[in-house]
């Protein structure tokens, strides 16, 4: 059977709704990815989000300069809502305003009573009398039976020309989501191949620059020998002079009647060739004759194309069934939480990509992930498809190596490590390479810390706790590169145990998770306490045990729930926004990509999570 009109009209519906306001499009605008969306709708989401990405898709978005009102309209999707209303309306009204009675349109006190088979039509008495007295007629019943299988034959084949194009509707959703696909996989493929080959092309500059201090000490080594030897001679015949002139001032006899040590020294440098040029050789660098490296080739891949419908044979369809929606997705109510895609990596151990308290997680403007691999004593790096990259130890100075307890990334793509041995903490910066650049020492407390770096102001921003349980004191510590002291925070507002995670948003402020007294405070960037929110409990709002903390791009609070098993979403006032997942056993520290994905590190099954489309 053909389908209903009222699934038809549904599905209709869904095709034409805007997928924020989950309501028929008003004002349709295009945005440059293709996608459609409502303009007010548009409008809030670039209000809150700068620079606008696309909701669907997650393309950044390059507004004209009238803003959201400057893109293109959709006048067909317009048209189509319009009509879309129109029917509705109409169909209300069909089934509010029952018929009256059959009336002729001619003699409207008059009710149509017979069918004329030569015209096609229903008539009155008066017609009949008037007009088709001479022509075959038939009674409207025996007519409208007679006609029934026809139309009834031809609303089947138009209601199955319809199922058609909406079937060609979704595979155009399913190839679009294909292709969204297949554009990020494509993406992060680039960044990882430009990654490898910037590391092969540091590791040849290292070496190359090697290569070049070694002549270079070579030939100053050589110019030192020979300075030292001239220098040796010059002295040897100044002290002579010297001698020879204090004689001749005692008197011409003394003088005469002496061997003096001007004779022999003059004599011995009279017949000695004077000092020669030292030949030095200054390495120079030489530029190969290859071009530039490439990277590869973007090539474009053909397919499957959603063919384009033709006009099916009248044939019946089987009833929609309720549950299908196009592109197999569908909107949550209610109750029904959405989960978000997920790649997900790790195990327990010591080998590449295991893990043995993996505590601290940032990632680079590139898309590497820097995990703080704790107990293995290292860092380890992967991409945002969560393959293995590359690791290296957490050392100190020499031999010695620290447990890593958290990790940040400064403005030059630095990482800041903090972590300490049994009897020491420090913080060490390191290139992507594992090479340290500088260290200072911090107070030994036995606790864990965190770090965060100011890119602004370039501070080092680390958690430190003081105490023994359960009188605890928690503070954060702000230094300059050098290690220099600059501010000390929180320590009025009841802070006891930062839990080492910390962060800093894009206005500078600092935002602490505190895992003892279960909320997060919020200070301006010169240490000012703003507001603190959250409270101990497992309501939406409330915390139990906070640990990782980061902010997305929008300014929104993103806290690792760990004793509540959840990562939590709010707005920049402290407001709860939503739960992001609920799925994890120990949810500990998250760190937000610049490409959107949210880097989750679940402690208790040694895993690492890269959620997308939260």
């Amino acid at each position: 059977m053909a389908a209903a009109p009222s699934s038809l009209g549904t599905q209709f519906k869904e095709e034409l709704t805007c997928s924020i306001c989950l309501e028929l499009f008003t004002r349709p605008k295009v945005l440059p990815c293709g996608h459609t969306f409502c303009q007010d709708c548009l409008q809030d989401l670039a209000s809150r989000r700068v620079p606008l990405q696309c909701p669907n898709c997650r393309q950044q978005v390059r507004l004209p300069p009238k803003g959201v009102t400057g893109l293109p309209d959709s006048h067909i999707i317009a048209n189509m809502c319009e009509r879309l209303e129109q029917q509705t309306s109409l169909s209300g009204e069909t089934r509010e305003q029952p018929q009256s009675g059959n009336r002729c349109s001619f003699h409207p006190s008059e009710v149509l009573k017979v069918y004329c088979k030569q015209c096609q039509i229903p008539v009155c008495d008066q017609c009949l009398e008037q007009a088709h007295d001479d022509h075959r007629t038939t009674t409207i019943k025996k007519a409208a039976q007679e006609r029934n299988s026809t139309v009834q034959a031809l609303i089947n084949e138009g209601r199955n020309i319809v199922e058609n194009y909406l079937s060609f509707l979704r595979s155009l959703r399913e190839e679009e989501k294909t292709l969204n696909e297949k554009k990020q996989q494509t993406d992060n493929s680039i960044i990882q191949a430009y990654n490898q080959m910037v590391q092969k092309l540091t590791q040849r500059k290292d070496h190359l620059l090697s290569e070049s201090q070694q002549s270079h000490s070579e030939n100053v080594e050589k110019i030192q020998t020979e300075r030292d030897r001239v220098l040796a001679d010059i002295n040897e015949l100044s002290a002579a002079c010297d001698r020879a002139e204090q004689e001749l001032q005692q008197g011409w006899v003394e003088f005469l009647s002496q061997q003096t040590t001007l004779t022999e020294v003059v004599g011995k440098y009279r017949g000695k060739a004077a000092p020669t040029p030292v030949q030095t050789q200054p390495a120079v660098f030489q530029p190969t004759d290859t071009p530039v490296p490439v990277l590869g080739h973007v090539t474009v891949q053909s397919l499957p194309s959603a063919p384009i419908p033709a006009v099916p044979a009248p044939i019946p369809a089987a009833p929609a069934s309720s549950n299908d929606v196009a592109g197999g997705t569908g909107h949550h109510h209610g109750n029904q939480r959405h989960q978000p895609q997920k790649v997900t990596f790790g195990t327990r151990g010591s080998q590449t990509g295991q893990f043995k308290g993996p505590y601290g997680v940032t990632v680079s403007d590139e898309g590497e992930i820097f995990v703080a691999d704790r107990w293995n004593q290292r860092i380890q790096v992967f991409t945002l498809q969560g393959t293995f990259v590359r690791q290296f130890p957490t050392v100190v100075t020499g031999e010695v190596k620290m447990d890593s307890h958290d990790v940040g990334i400064d403005g030059e793509g630095n990482l800041w490590v903090v972590g300490g041995t049994k009897s020491a903490h420090f913080a060490v910066q390191y290139n992507k390479q594992g090479e340290v650049l500088r260290k200072f020492d911090l107070q030994s407390t036995g606790w864990r810390r965190g770090v965060a770096v100011d890119t602004r102001r370039n501070h080092i921003l680390i958690t430190q706790t003081t105490g023994d349980w359960p009188n605890l004191q928690g503070e954060v510590l702000v230094f300059r590169p050098d290690g220099t002291l600059v501010n000390t925070v929180g320590q009025q507002q009841g802070m006891r145990y930062p839990s080492c995670y910390i962060t800093v948003d894009g206005e500078g402020n600092i935002l602490v998770s505190d895992w003892n007294n279960p909320c997060v405070f919020v200070y301006n960037d010169d240490g000012q306490f703003l507001f603190q929110f959250g409270g101990e409990g497992s309501g939406e709002g409330q915390l139990n045990e906070p640990c990782g903390i980061c902010t997305d791009r929008a300014g929104n609070i993103i806290v690792a729930d760990s004793g509540n098993r959840r990562v939590e979403m709010f707005d920049k006032t402290g407001k709860f926004l939503k739960h992001i997942t609920t799925d994890m056993m120990e949810p500990q520290a998250v760190a937000m990509a610049l490409q959107g994905q949210l880097v989750v590190i679940d402690l208790k099954e040694y895993k690492v999570s890269i959620l997308q489309n939260f």
